[in-house]
């Protein structure tokens, strides 16, 4: 007879929790993603990617160094990063805006002279298989 009064018991407390579940407003959700993308930066998204291409491309030729390497991503990192920061109350200003268009205006310069400054890797060896 416990047993039986422990798996009823257990049983409604299962379907009230999913009932609790099933009773959230499925806007919320929703809603979460819609606004992030409200709050999208194309420019910024584009001019970061081809400032990542510059720097890959600096690596493969040999141009920049790991440690320039290292201190660009960085470089990166911060505008991604100040970026998020801007969107994170769901708009971005345009303060904001000159604020990352600044840094990545720096970001680009840093690339080119880290890119020209004629420290250079030596490439690899390509061995004949």
């Amino acid at each position: 007879m416990r047993t039986l009064l422990s798996t009823v018991f257990t049983a409604v407390a299962l379907s009230v929790a999913a009932l609790a579940v099933q009773a959230q407003p499925a806007a919320a959700p929703a809603a979460a993603p819609a606004a992030t993308s409200a709050v999208a930066t194309p420019k910024v998204d584009a001019r970061r990617a081809r400032q990542q291409a510059r720097i890959a491309d600096g690596t493969a030729s040999g141009a920049l160094t790991r440690h320039e390497r290292h201190r660009l991503h960085g470089e990166q990192k911060a505008i991604r990063h100040a970026e998020m920061h801007a969107k994170a109350d769901g708009t971005v200003t345009p303060k904001e805006k000159h604020r990352l268009a600044k840094m990545q205006n720096k970001a680009g310069r840093d690339i080119y002279r880290q890119k020209h400054d004629m420290q250079t890797v030596a490439p690899k060896p390509v061995l004949a298989p």
